[in-house]
């Protein structure tokens, strides 16, 4: 079992930066693949970036790409979400999940894939 705790959401304007974190407990946190997820109202949660457990090279949705970055600290266990360029389309409930059956190279992409999950934070950009 793993427990996530999100934070860093907020209100930002369009343009602005945030920088999402994701706090996991216990010892196995370097065997999780991690992902970051988004769901804003009436649409379907998606994936917007995960990094596998070996921490290679990660995953963006397109939407996403070349303005957010993910990264993992295992010593702290921690996963970040460093989110620039930030525009109202971005807004919504940003999600952290845990993937503990992945293979190590790899990110999985779909909600189903994950097995523990955050309870979410909330990201509002106002245009």
């Amino acid at each position: 079992q793993v427990q996530l705790v999100e934070s860093g959401g907020g209100l930002v304007q369009a343009g602005g930066s945030l920088r999402l974190s994701c706090a996991a407990s216990g010892r196995t946190f370097s065997s999780y693949a991690m992902g970051w997820f988004r769901q804003a109202p009436g649409k379907e949660r998606e994936l917007v970036a995960g990094i596998s457990r070996s921490g290679g090279v990660p995953y963006y949705a397109d939407s996403v790409n070349r303005r957010f970055t993910i990264s993992r600290d295992n010593a702290k266990n921690t996963v970040y979400l460093q989110m620039n360029s930030l525009k109202p389309e971005d807004a919504a409930v940003y999600y952290c999940a845990a993937d503990a059956r992945g293979s190590s190279w790899s990110v999985r992409r779909r909600s189903y894939d994950y097995d523990y999950w955050g309870q979410g934070t909330q990201v509002t950009v106002s245009s």
